[in-house]
């Protein structure tokens, strides 16, 4: 009964929250996944000041440490013996071996760590969750790593009337904060343990952004640790406010990528246009309820012929069911185009159940996907890209929106099992497939020289809402497309690397052959996105175009991310293979 009374939001909720560690206990209890997170609130306690653009103070409980009682600095070098467990993120392929890692349990201790890095000349880099696919992180040349994975607190700020969440709290617990206790949420990723850090500032994506936008849409102000040209550490917060003289490292930040300008501590997230006090009108309601459904098509009943009918079908009708306003942007969707060795190509579609004719939507997306392919579905009793089997959902059912999320969030291998070596590409659609593209895909995910269950390529639903806002206006310029793809490969042993990564090169390089072997920006194809990283766009070798890596990222906005690391950044301090270069 305590729970439940906990769960409502309101000024019951809010009462709950109030009560310290019980609301907070509540609410980790009821998390789904049995992580041991405080979360607190500072609703009525006042919020946070700000002064000069630093924040001088936050009037939040700091995240205690459950064997000190202390939320201070932690220094692990390599003669600890949890070492290993702090110089590797999710992608096992890339291990690093600093001389520190600094693990900090404050946003106050991180000025000091980069000053001292600054001050020592010494190499850092910044991981909040873990979940950078390339080196960025973890590399030879890196001394120190800045660890944020403790900075997780999320709370309603009342002085700036808007939700902070630091940089380390993944997105399963915002999610859970938010609504739990105010009936809201922000438009983030599908992936639990994603932490807020990278995922937003390179602008995020989840199934609700056809209805509500991208995440970044919803930033109202993002506080970065940033070191000038005299080599100063400083802590700035930058605001959307079209006066703050900040505005640029704001607008970096919805989008441009991380690791660029300095190091994130927290943002701030609030509906544009939102007024008044009352934290349940500041960002958007999720749906009350969905409908989850995951179904499945055995490859051996698939010929070319059905393979690429299937997927031009996925390809024309989020093309022509894209626009913003339209009734379909209810319904989201992501096809799983495995190799044939995995047995099945599957899709998982989401619907906001509470919207008009939401059945009757489900329906018809479904017979147009099945739209001459002639090959009956089935449930996913297989394991696909990172998802496990899902056979419980061969038929709609309806769940509580947050039920959903947990579901989808923590159903992934790729998330629990901590021995996955990865490879990744990506790829932005602006409309259906060319002929040649389709028999590319078909040919190499029917290879039958090489057997690779763990080879997959995502189609996953975009454009709605995400396609109101102008290429511009935020750092993130994929404005235009429709939907996007994700080359992943998952493998377990190391001897299997080179099959893996030369089959995500080859398959890449024949579907965007006609372009240099990269999805270079034109009518069909939008470039790549951030968050899937991929050195191999910046090697000749693999990018034949005359299309630069920062103009597949960035577009046209590169130019003036160059100008805010020029500003913010002046000395190049912080950097990795693809970050921000000075003009």
């Amino acid at each position: 009964m305590a729970d439940s009374y906990c769960r409502r939001p309101g000024e019951r909720a809010k009462r709950c929250a109030e009560n310290g560690e019980n609301g907070r206990r509540r609410v980790r209890e009821n998390s789904g996944i049995g992580r041991r997170r405080f979360f607190t609130t500072a609703a009525a306690l006042g919020g946070t000041a700000a002064v000069g653009g630093v924040l001088a103070g936050q009037a939040t409980a700091a995240v205690q440490d459950g064997a000190t009682g202390t939320s201070g600095l932690v220094t692990v070098t390599p003669s600890d013996a949890q070492y290993g467990e702090f110089v590797h993120g999710m992608n096992n392929r890339y291990v690093g071996n600093p001389e520190a890692v600094q693990v900090v349990g404050d946003v106050s201790q991180v000025p000091g760590v980069v000053q001292a890095a600054v001050s020592a000349g010494k190499r850092l880099t910044v991981r909040s969750g873990g979940h950078c696919l390339e080196d960025f992180v973890f590399n030879p040349e890196v001394q120190v790593v800045l660890d944020l994975s403790r900075l997780d607190k999320v709370y309603y700020d009342a002085g700036r009337r808007a939700f902070a969440v630091e940089t380390g709290a993944r997105l399963l617990d915002v999610y859970t904060l938010l609504y739990q206790l105010y009936g809201v949420t922000v438009p983030g990723g599908i992936c639990y343990s994603v932490a807020a850090g990278g995922h937003v500032s390179g602008g995020g994506w989840g199934l609700l952004c056809r209805q509500l936008g991208l995440i970044i849409d919803y930033l109202a102000a993002v506080e970065v640790v940033v070191v000038g040209a005299d080599g100063k550490v400083r802590t700035v917060v930058a605001t959307n406010s079209a006066d703050d003289p900040n505005r640029e490292l704001w607008w970096a930040h919805a989008g441009g990528g991380g690791g660029n300008f300095g190091v994130v501590t927290r943002y701030w997230f609030r509906t544009p246009g939102a007024t008044g006090t009352d934290p349940r009108k500041l960002l958007p309601k999720p749906p009350r309820e969905v409908y989850l459904l995951a179904q499945s098509w055995p490859w051996e009943s698939m010929t070319e012929a059905k393979f690429s009918r299937l997927a031009q079908n996925y390809a024309r009708w989020f093309a022509a069911h894209s626009a913003p306003g339209a009734p379909e942007l209810a319904l989201a969707s992501f096809l799983v185009l495995t190799h044939k060795s995995a047995g099945q190509i599957a899709m998982v579609t989401q619907v906001d159940a509470t919207a008009p004719n939401a059945r009757q939507l489900l329906d018809s997306y479904l017979a147009a996907i099945g739209d001459g392919v002639d090959v009956p579905t089935g449930a996913v009793t297989r394991q696909f890209a990172e998802f496990g089997p899902m056979a419980a959902y061969a038929e709609p059912r309806k769940l509580p929106w947050l039920e959903a999320t947990r579901y989808l969030g923590t159903t992934n291998s790729n998330l629990t099992d901590p021995t996955y070596r990865q490879e990744y590409k990506s790829a932005y659609m602006r409309g259906a497939f060319p002929d040649r593209q389709l028999a590319a895909l078909y040919k190499h995910l029917t290879r039958t020289d090489l057997t690779l269950p763990g080879a997959s390529i995502t189609l996953s639903s975009y454009g709605g809402e995400v396609n109101r806002i102008a290429p511009s206006a935020t750092g993130y310029p994929h404005r235009e497309s429709y939907f996007k793809l994700m080359w992943m490969s998952l493998w377990n042993d190391p001897a299997e690397d080179a099959a893996y990564i030369a089959w995500n090169r080859q398959c890449y390089a024949e579907v965007y052959a006609d372009t240099g072997g990269v999805p270079v920006p034109n009518d069909v194809t939008d470039g790549c996105y951030v968050n899937y990283p991929d050195n191999d766009l910046g090697d000749p070798q693999y990018n034949r175009s005359s299309t630069p890596w920062h103009s597949l990222y960035y577009k046209g906005n590169y130019p003036r991310l160059q100008q805010v690391k020029k500003t913010y950044d002046p000395t190049n301090f912080f950097r990795h293979a693809q970050s921000v270069r000075l003009p």
